[in-house]
Protein backbone atom coordinates (compact mmCIF):
# COMPACT_ATOMS: atom_id res chain seq x y z
CA UNK A 1 0.00 0.00 0.00
CA UNK A 2 1.42 3.43 -1.00
CA UNK A 3 1.17 5.83 2.35
CA UNK A 4 1.70 9.30 2.71
CA UNK A 5 2.52 10.88 6.34
CA UNK A 6 2.85 14.19 7.18
CA UNK A 7 5.00 14.97 10.09
CA UNK A 8 6.93 11.93 9.44
CA UNK A 9 9.79 13.40 10.83
CA UNK A 10 8.11 13.96 14.53
CA UNK A 11 8.70 11.68 17.23
CA UNK A 12 5.65 9.07 16.17
CA UNK A 13 6.85 9.35 12.31
CA UNK A 14 10.21 8.07 13.10
CA UNK A 15 8.93 4.52 14.24
CA UNK A 16 5.53 5.00 12.40
CA UNK A 17 7.51 4.64 9.35
CA UNK A 18 10.03 1.82 10.49
CA UNK A 19 6.94 -0.33 11.05
CA UNK A 20 4.97 0.86 8.13
CA UNK A 21 8.10 -0.17 5.63
CA UNK A 22 8.39 -3.75 7.70
CA UNK A 23 5.13 -4.46 6.73
CA UNK A 24 6.19 -4.05 3.19
CA UNK A 25 4.23 -0.49 2.77
CA UNK A 26 5.62 2.08 0.62
CA UNK A 27 5.96 5.19 2.42
CA UNK A 28 6.05 8.77 1.41
CA UNK A 29 7.33 11.30 4.10
CA UNK A 30 5.94 14.99 4.13
CA UNK A 31 8.48 17.20 5.66
CA UNK A 32 9.72 21.05 5.39
CA UNK A 33 13.32 20.51 6.13
CA UNK A 34 16.56 19.12 5.02
CA UNK A 35 17.14 17.72 8.18
CA UNK A 36 13.88 15.99 8.12
CA UNK A 37 14.56 15.07 4.60
CA UNK A 38 17.60 13.45 5.03
CA UNK A 39 16.10 11.45 8.19
CA UNK A 40 13.13 10.28 6.23
CA UNK A 41 15.51 8.71 3.57
CA UNK A 42 17.22 7.79 6.11
CA UNK A 43 14.30 5.53 7.49
CA UNK A 44 13.74 4.25 3.82
CA UNK A 45 11.05 6.57 3.00
CA UNK A 46 10.84 8.34 -0.44
CA UNK A 47 10.97 12.62 1.21
CA UNK A 48 8.50 15.21 -0.19
CA UNK A 49 9.62 19.18 0.78
CA UNK A 50 6.54 21.17 1.52
CA UNK A 51 5.39 23.60 4.24
CA UNK A 52 1.70 22.55 5.34
CA UNK A 53 1.04 25.63 5.12
CA UNK A 54 1.40 26.35 1.78
CA UNK A 55 -2.08 24.10 0.15
CA UNK A 56 -0.41 24.24 -3.50
CA UNK A 57 2.93 22.17 -2.55
CA UNK A 58 0.82 20.19 -0.41
CA UNK A 59 -0.87 18.57 -3.13
CA UNK A 60 1.28 18.46 -5.49
CA UNK A 61 3.79 16.30 -2.87
CA UNK A 62 0.47 14.06 -2.22
CA UNK A 63 -0.44 13.97 -6.21
CA UNK A 64 3.11 12.51 -6.86
CA UNK A 65 3.29 10.21 -4.31
CA UNK A 66 0.08 8.42 -5.26
CA UNK A 67 -0.59 7.63 -2.20
CA UNK A 68 -3.92 5.38 -1.10
CA UNK A 69 -3.63 6.44 2.40
CA UNK A 70 -2.55 9.60 4.71
CA UNK A 71 -1.59 9.94 7.94
CA UNK A 72 -1.89 13.12 9.46
CA UNK A 73 0.60 13.47 12.49
CA UNK A 74 0.95 17.28 11.87
CA UNK A 75 2.44 19.24 14.95
CA UNK A 76 3.93 21.86 16.19
CA UNK A 77 5.28 20.78 19.79
CA UNK A 78 8.21 22.40 21.19
CA UNK A 79 11.10 20.03 22.78
CA UNK A 80 10.71 21.78 26.20
CA UNK A 81 7.16 21.18 27.91
CA UNK A 82 8.31 24.47 29.80
CA UNK A 83 7.34 26.24 26.21
CA UNK A 84 4.15 24.36 26.07
CA UNK A 85 1.70 27.43 26.25
CA UNK A 86 3.82 29.72 23.36
CA UNK A 87 3.70 26.91 20.95
CA UNK A 88 -0.44 26.24 21.33
CA UNK A 89 -0.55 28.81 18.91
CA UNK A 90 1.25 27.80 16.32
CA UNK A 91 0.37 24.05 17.21
CA UNK A 92 -3.29 25.08 16.18
CA UNK A 93 -2.45 26.89 13.27
CA UNK A 94 0.11 23.94 11.79
CA UNK A 95 -3.19 21.02 12.92
CA UNK A 96 -6.10 23.03 11.31
CA UNK A 97 -4.94 25.01 8.78
CA UNK A 98 -1.76 22.81 7.87
CA UNK A 99 -4.10 19.75 7.90
CA UNK A 100 -6.96 21.21 6.47
CA UNK A 101 -4.99 22.13 3.35
CA UNK A 102 -3.63 18.27 3.05
CA UNK A 103 -7.08 17.05 3.55
CA UNK A 104 -8.27 19.12 0.76
CA UNK A 105 -5.40 17.80 -1.27
CA UNK A 106 -6.23 14.15 -0.16
CA UNK A 107 -10.01 14.63 -1.56
CA UNK A 108 -8.69 16.06 -4.71
CA UNK A 109 -6.34 13.26 -5.48
CA UNK A 110 -8.92 10.37 -4.46
CA UNK A 111 -7.29 9.31 -1.28
CA UNK A 112 -9.15 6.13 -0.23
CA UNK A 113 -8.59 6.45 3.60
CA UNK A 114 -7.32 9.56 6.00
CA UNK A 115 -6.01 8.91 9.55
CA UNK A 116 -6.00 11.52 11.73
CA UNK A 117 -3.87 11.98 15.13
CA UNK A 118 -6.47 12.90 17.74
CA UNK A 119 -6.23 13.03 21.92
CA UNK A 120 -6.82 10.38 24.13
CA UNK A 121 -5.96 12.39 27.29
CA UNK A 122 -8.28 15.06 27.30
CA UNK A 123 -11.47 13.55 26.96
CA UNK A 124 -14.55 14.22 29.42
CA UNK A 125 -16.23 11.60 31.12
CA UNK A 126 -18.44 11.65 34.16
CA UNK A 127 -16.88 8.39 35.80
CA UNK A 128 -14.19 5.53 35.32
CA UNK A 129 -12.25 5.32 32.06
CA UNK A 130 -13.66 7.12 28.81
CA UNK A 131 -14.64 4.63 25.53
CA UNK A 132 -15.06 6.35 22.39
CA UNK A 133 -18.13 7.47 22.88
CA UNK A 134 -16.67 10.53 25.70
CA UNK A 135 -16.29 14.07 24.34
CA UNK A 136 -13.33 16.06 24.44
CA UNK A 137 -12.59 18.74 27.08
CA UNK A 138 -13.89 21.49 25.50
CA UNK A 139 -15.17 23.55 28.75
CA UNK A 140 -12.19 22.52 31.02
CA UNK A 141 -9.20 24.97 31.58
CA UNK A 142 -7.80 27.46 29.33
CA UNK A 143 -5.13 25.42 27.23
CA UNK A 144 -7.09 22.13 27.96
CA UNK A 145 -9.50 23.43 26.35
CA UNK A 146 -8.08 25.42 23.59
CA UNK A 147 -6.64 21.86 22.45
CA UNK A 148 -9.37 20.16 23.14
CA UNK A 149 -11.76 22.48 21.07
CA UNK A 150 -8.53 21.81 18.14
CA UNK A 151 -9.12 17.87 18.51
CA UNK A 152 -12.47 18.11 18.27
CA UNK A 153 -12.94 19.94 15.07
CA UNK A 154 -9.77 17.67 13.36
CA UNK A 155 -12.27 14.56 14.65
CA UNK A 156 -14.97 16.13 13.15
CA UNK A 157 -13.51 17.44 9.80
CA UNK A 158 -12.09 13.79 9.12
CA UNK A 159 -15.07 11.96 10.21
CA UNK A 160 -17.36 13.85 7.56
CA UNK A 161 -14.80 13.50 4.67
CA UNK A 162 -16.30 11.61 1.86
CA UNK A 163 -12.71 9.45 2.36
CA UNK A 164 -12.65 6.68 5.19
CA UNK A 165 -12.22 8.79 8.22
CA UNK A 166 -10.36 7.50 11.42
CA UNK A 167 -9.68 9.71 14.46
CA UNK A 168 -6.79 7.99 16.73
CA UNK A 169 -6.90 9.01 20.27
CA UNK A 170 -3.28 8.56 21.19
CA UNK A 171 -2.25 8.62 24.62
CA UNK A 172 0.52 10.64 26.02
CA UNK A 173 3.68 9.61 23.94
CA UNK A 174 6.27 8.00 25.77
CA UNK A 175 9.52 6.53 24.93
CA UNK A 176 12.74 7.27 22.87
CA UNK A 177 12.33 10.96 21.55
CA UNK A 178 9.53 11.71 23.60
CA UNK A 179 8.82 14.34 26.88
CA UNK A 180 8.63 11.13 28.91
CA UNK A 181 11.59 9.74 28.27
CA UNK A 182 15.43 9.48 30.45
CA UNK A 183 16.27 12.44 28.08
CA UNK A 184 13.41 14.02 27.71
CA UNK A 185 12.12 17.31 29.21
CA UNK A 186 9.76 16.18 31.56
CA UNK A 187 12.24 14.04 33.00
CA UNK A 188 14.36 16.97 33.23
CA UNK A 189 11.97 18.82 35.23
CA UNK A 190 11.30 16.10 37.29
CA UNK A 191 14.84 16.08 38.06
CA UNK A 192 14.67 19.51 38.81
CA UNK A 193 12.27 19.03 41.37
CA UNK A 194 9.99 21.20 38.59
CA UNK A 195 6.73 18.55 38.52
CA UNK A 196 4.97 18.18 41.98
CA UNK A 197 2.32 16.38 42.74
CA UNK A 198 -1.04 18.97 43.00
CA UNK A 199 -3.85 18.22 44.95
CA UNK A 200 -4.76 15.25 45.92
CA UNK A 201 -3.26 14.19 42.35
CA UNK A 202 -6.14 12.20 41.01
CA UNK A 203 -5.94 13.32 37.78
CA UNK A 204 -5.84 9.81 35.32
CA UNK A 205 -3.21 10.04 32.46
CA UNK A 206 -3.33 7.51 30.22
CA UNK A 207 -0.20 7.21 28.12
CA UNK A 208 1.35 5.28 25.39
CA UNK A 209 4.40 3.67 24.40
CA UNK A 210 5.38 5.39 20.85
CA UNK A 211 6.54 2.41 19.30
CA UNK A 212 2.70 0.52 20.30
CA UNK A 213 1.39 3.70 18.73
CA UNK A 214 2.83 3.34 15.51
CA UNK A 215 1.98 -0.26 15.34
CA UNK A 216 -1.63 0.73 16.29
CA UNK A 217 -1.61 3.11 13.41
CA UNK A 218 -0.38 0.70 10.82
CA UNK A 219 -3.43 -1.81 12.10
CA UNK A 220 -5.80 1.46 11.36
CA UNK A 221 -4.59 1.05 7.44
CA UNK A 222 -7.59 -1.64 7.18
CA UNK A 223 -9.75 -1.36 10.46
CA UNK A 224 -13.33 -0.36 10.18
CA UNK A 225 -13.54 3.85 9.98
CA UNK A 226 -14.24 5.33 13.38
CA UNK A 227 -12.77 6.88 16.75
CA UNK A 228 -10.20 4.89 18.51
CA UNK A 229 -8.17 5.34 21.94
CA UNK A 230 -4.59 4.33 21.63
CA UNK A 231 -3.66 4.08 25.26
CA UNK A 232 -2.06 1.79 27.21
CA UNK A 233 -3.60 -0.96 29.82
CA UNK A 234 -2.42 1.47 32.91
CA UNK A 235 -4.24 4.48 33.21
CA UNK A 236 -3.26 6.18 36.45
CA UNK A 237 -3.34 8.88 38.88
CA UNK A 238 -0.88 11.35 38.75
CA UNK A 239 -0.07 9.98 42.08
CA UNK A 240 0.88 7.00 41.43
CA UNK A 241 2.75 7.52 37.68
CA UNK A 242 4.51 10.29 38.77
CA UNK A 243 6.58 8.80 41.78
CA UNK A 244 6.74 6.34 39.78
CA UNK A 245 8.53 7.83 36.64
CA UNK A 246 10.63 9.93 39.45
CA UNK A 247 12.44 6.67 40.49
CA UNK A 248 12.79 5.23 37.05
CA UNK A 249 14.55 8.15 35.79
CA UNK A 250 16.77 8.85 39.03
CA UNK A 251 14.83 11.75 40.44
CA UNK A 252 13.99 12.60 44.00
CA UNK A 253 9.97 12.02 44.85
CA UNK A 254 7.97 14.93 44.01
CA UNK A 255 6.87 17.56 46.31
CA UNK A 256 3.37 17.44 46.94
CA UNK A 257 1.45 21.42 46.24
CA UNK A 258 -2.05 22.50 47.09
CA UNK A 259 -4.02 23.40 44.08
CA UNK A 260 -4.25 27.11 44.77
CA UNK A 261 -0.08 26.92 45.20
CA UNK A 262 0.12 25.47 41.95
CA UNK A 263 -2.07 27.68 40.06
CA UNK A 264 -0.35 30.62 41.27
CA UNK A 265 3.03 29.25 40.27
CA UNK A 266 1.72 26.93 36.88
CA UNK A 267 -1.69 28.31 36.02
CA UNK A 268 -4.98 26.54 35.42
CA UNK A 269 -3.83 24.06 33.21
CA UNK A 270 -1.51 22.63 35.63
CA UNK A 271 -4.00 21.77 38.28
CA UNK A 272 -6.96 20.28 35.88
CA UNK A 273 -4.47 17.90 34.96
CA UNK A 274 -2.83 16.98 38.77
CA UNK A 275 -6.65 16.41 40.09
CA UNK A 276 -9.34 16.57 37.40
CA UNK A 277 -7.83 14.43 33.83
CA UNK A 278 -9.93 11.55 32.99
CA UNK A 279 -8.35 8.12 31.65
CA UNK A 280 -9.30 6.14 28.50
CA UNK A 281 -10.43 2.70 27.97
CA UNK A 282 -8.78 0.58 25.08
CA UNK A 283 -10.70 -2.03 24.95
CA UNK A 284 -11.80 -1.33 21.35
CA UNK A 285 -8.66 -0.90 19.87
CA UNK A 286 -7.74 -4.29 21.31
CA UNK A 287 -10.83 -5.86 20.19
CA UNK A 288 -10.58 -4.37 16.66
CA UNK A 289 -6.93 -3.63 15.77
CA UNK A 290 -5.91 -6.35 17.75
CA UNK A 291 -4.11 -3.49 19.98
CA UNK A 292 -1.80 -5.54 22.85
CA UNK A 293 0.14 -2.56 24.49
CA UNK A 294 3.49 -3.02 26.53
CA UNK A 295 3.12 -2.20 30.17
CA UNK A 296 3.94 1.12 31.46
CA UNK A 297 7.62 0.66 31.94
CA UNK A 298 8.23 2.81 34.59
CA UNK A 299 5.24 0.91 36.62
CA UNK A 300 7.56 -2.23 36.12
CA UNK A 301 10.58 -0.27 37.81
Amino acid sequence: MKVFIAGGSGAIGRPLIAELIRQGHTVTGMTQSPEGAKRLVGLGAAAAMADALDGAAVEKALRASGAEVVIDELTSLPKNPVDLNKALPRDGKVRLEGGGNLTRAAERCGVRRYIQQSSGFYLKVASGLADESAPLAVDASPGVSMSAKMYTQLEARVLSSPMEGVALRYGFFYGPNTWYYPDGGVADLVRQGQYPIVGDGMGVWSFVHIEDAAWATVAALTAEPGVYNIVDDDPSASSVWLPAFAKAVGAPPPEHVTEEAARQSAGEDAVYCGVKLSGASNAKARQQLNFKPRRLEWLLA
